[in-house]
């Protein structure tokens, strides 16, 4: 039996408009006692909300309009750049790999992927790549250490490869993007792997090393006095500012596009990869002091609906910005743990 026209000081149901009207009131007209699954609109808010009250005390309803879509730019950490030889720069390092589901293009030339549907309350696991280390100087056949891989979800990146330093007849390391190659007596670049990066550069005959590969092209090699030239970064723009991710390490003057470290002209370490770019580390040069430099950080962005909010555990360092209008742009720059989307 249907119930109309029925008032009380808590419900209405005097009127035919199709629509219950329950008890308001602010904070400090709230029941006293409480008993659970009492619900009420709190007028302490503007607008108001309805909440409910159960086992954690008084709670706002929270009505999901969107769904949990989840776009993410996903890179690992770059490879270590070579140790040096002689006067003449070695191969770099290698880009991290990236993936994305932002923009028009993905690592090593793949198609933009899909955006992930995700649930609330699942605890998703994430980790941020670190930079591989450069060579020791005057490592005959050293090789740099790759970057660390970085994930999110079932998204997974592979790490740069690091360059093999001067005349070890093997190739440099495979990855994300491969390391260059250091020497023309040893045995190739590094390979990139399909939809996250480019091969790194080979050596045509002795002289200077080449270019570590990066997501948006492979690296390369050039006569000197011209070095080897990182292969170039890509750039995105799911922060709402264009940022260049994962370029290989290389060249002697200006900074290869995406964040790879630049590369020792004569004698002296090779430069840094960027933090959280997951550029590759710059080639070392010289017999004494020649050390490879180290792959860039990588890094994990998130960009969702800003009506809902998020939770981590285990040492994750993050930067959050509604920069976005009706998007939570979240960056994690370094850790491994979960997080969760409520």
């Amino acid at each position: 039996m249907a119930i109309t026209k029925v008032s009380t000081a808590v419900v209405d149901m005097s009127g035919n408009t199709g629509g219950l009207v329950i008890a308001k009131g602010n904070d400090s007209e709230r029941p006293l006692p409480a008993n659970i699954g009492m619900i009420r609109e709190n007028t302490e808010t503007t607008p108001s909300k309805l909440e409910v009250y159960n086992s954690n005390g008084w709670t706002f309803f929270k009505v999901y309009l969107q769904p949990l879509t989840v776009n993410y730019l996903v890179v690992a950490g770059g490879g270590g750049g070579s140790s040096g030889y002689g006067g003449s720069p070695q191969g770099a390092g290698g880009a991290g790999g990236l993936r994305t589901s932002y923009g028009s293009i993905s690592g090593g030339g793949g198609s933009v992927e899909t955006p992930l549907t995700l649930a609330v309350g699942t605890a998703y696991p994430l980790t941020v790549g670190v930079g591989g280390a450069g060579a020791i100087a005057w490592g005959n056949g050293a090789i740099a250490s790759s970057g660390g891989a970085s994930s999110f979800d079932a998204i997974s990146t592979i790490g740069g490869g690091g360059s093999r330093s001067w005349n070890s007849g093997s190739p440099s390391g495979t990855g994300g993007s491969g390391g260059g190659e250091a020497y023309a007596t040893n045995g190739g670049p590094g390979a990139g792997t399909a939809n996250q990066g480019y091969a790194g550069g080979s050596v045509a005959v002795n002289g200077p090393g080449a270019g570590g590969g990066g997501a948006g092209s492979a690296g390369s090699w050039a006569a000197s006095p011209t070095f080897g030239i990182g292969g170039n970064g890509l750039d995105i723009d799911i922060t709402g500012s264009t940022v260049s991710y994962a370029g290989g390490g290389g060249r002697t003057s200006g900074t290869p596009r995406g964040g790879g470290g630049i590369s020792a002209s004569s004698s002296g370490a090779g430069g840094n990869g960027l933090p959280n770019t997951g550029g590759g580390g710059g080639g070392g040069s010289g017999n004494a002091g020649g050390q490879g430099g180290v792959g860039g950080s990588g890094v994990v962005v998130l960009r969702y609906p800003s009506n809902y909010s998020t939770t981590k555990s285990g040492i994750i360092s993050s930067v959050d910005s509604t920069s976005v209008s009706g998007f939570i742009i979240e960056t994690v720059t370094s850790g491994t743990g979960t997080i969760t989307f409520s």
